[in-house]
């Protein structure tokens, strides 16, 4: 799984969200996402939020490493 199909998997669900998603070998890989979707909800429920998302692609093995890094717009500032 290449990294833009990462962010477009994770854009379609969190689509006013900023994301960014970068990783080099094609199965680790590293995703920033600031969403107001996150609003009122703790750091561990903003993950599992973005891990039901991408948690088949986990377990098929198409990505094998994920590191999130999650906030509200109001956070980020």
């Amino acid at each position: 799984m290449h990294a833009q199909a990462i962010k477009q998997l994770l854009a379609t669900h969190f689509p006013d969200a900023h994301i960014t998603v970068e990783g080099e070998d094609g199965r680790h890989f590293t995703a920033t996402i600031i969403a107001p979707a996150f609003r009122g909800k703790s750091r561990v429920e903003q993950q599992q939020m973005v891990y039901a998302i991408v948690g088949p692609h986990i377990t098929s093995g198409n990505i094998h490493a994920l590191s999130l890094k999650t906030s509200t717009p109001e956070e980020h500032q």
